[in-house]
């Protein structure tokens, strides 16, 4: 493991990852500071966003988690596997729906529709890091923190074969 992080490329520090939280938090706390929503966090990737996110979100909130999955450690994703749905009612709430990545979307999109199924009255997505590559129409964060490029990426809650979810700091392979 200390080879790929030495020879990972260096995407964002600390500093630029702390600035992008900021920028996130802000965009929440101006959309949803009066809608009482559940944050619903997606595990295990937005386990650490979640961490930093939630105490610069000054406003009351819930929390929850789901845990669904594409990828099971693979760098591919395959069908999506739910592991925990959500254990609070989101009928006629505001869901603020966090993951760590979006790449495809289609993980994200497939939570969101699950929450809407449910009753949820709004989902609003964000996301610590957007992959620049092509998805389909609608599939998209309404907030992101940081742009990254269509190669795999870990760091700051997202793995590398499960490791490296605890670096400050955002890394592409080679």
């Amino acid at each position: 493991m200390a080879h790929v992080l030495a020879t990972a490329e260096r995407l964002y520090g600390e500093a630029e990852v702390e600035a992008a939280l900021d920028r996130v938090a802000a965009g929440v706390r101006q959309a949803l500071a009066d809608s009482n929503p559940i944050v619903m966090v997606v595990l295990h990737g937005a386990l650490v966003f979640a961490g930093h996110l939630l105490p610069r979100l000054s406003f009351p909130l819930s929390l929850d988690y789901v845990h669904a999955t594409r990828y099971r450690g693979a760098t591919q994703g395959g069908e999506l596997s739910w592991v925990a749905g959500p254990t609070m009612p989101v009928a006629q709430r505001t869901v603020l729906l966090l993951d760590d990545i979006l790449d495809e979307g289609t993980t994200l999109a497939a939570i969101a529709d699950e929450l809407c199924a449910r009753g949820a009255q709004r989902v609003v997505k964000a996301v610590l890091v957007t992959k620049q590559r092509a998805r389909p129409e609608g599939l998209a964060a309404d907030f992101s923190g940081l742009d990254v490029p269509d190669r795999y990426v870990f760091g700051c809650g997202m793995d590398y074969e499960g490791y490296f979810r605890n670096t400050k700091a955002i890394y592409a392979l080679p």
